[in-house]
């Protein structure tokens, strides 16, 4: 099952506004989504530019999204925990929370990935990518991607 991914700042395949970047306020994009199916008891969602030099950078981690969510809104706080229960995990820029594209040169593509579970994750805040996918194993019901570029 897939789940569709939208946002009203960017087309798929379209280009992300400065505003969501290194270049701009550096705040995340506002994201929604619909297709999640029965049984799902958490989201998470991991965003990432796989045509970094050093290879796939991790721009955001996010899980323990409640499920009856159909949204997250522009500017999704840099802390912990979010007053929704979802928790964020660190980037690859050492922070928690969203880390806006900012390439060496050329254009890149930035990849939100959505994950519906069959579980919550009993994990800590500020966990990797890595950690995360690996806890996620045999627990993914259903995920959808949406994919803007960006380039300074």
């Amino acid at each position: 099952m897939e789940i569709k991914m939208e946002s009203t700042a960017f087309d798929e395949g379209g280009m992300i506004p400065k505003r969501y970047t290194c270049d701009g306020t550096d705040i995340s994009p506002p994201l929604a989504w619909t297709s999640v199916p029965n049984g799902t008891k958490s989201l998470a969602l991991i965003c990432d530019d796989p045509d970094a030099p050093m290879g796939t950078w991790v721009h955001w981690v996010l899980f323990n999204i409640p499920s009856d969510m159909k949204e997250l809104p522009e500017g999704v706080p840099l802390q912990k925990k979010l007053e929704n229960g979802a928790i964020q995990g660190i980037n690859d820029f050492h922070k928690i929370g969203y880390g806006g594209p900012c390439p060496p040169g050329g254009t890149h593509r930035y990849y939100f990935k959505l994950y519906a579970l069959d579980t919550e994750m009993n994990l800590e805040a500020g966990i990797t990518k890595a950690e995360l996918l690996k806890a996620m194993e045999g627990h993914i019901l259903a995920e959808g991607q949406l994919m803007g570029r960006y380039t300074r």
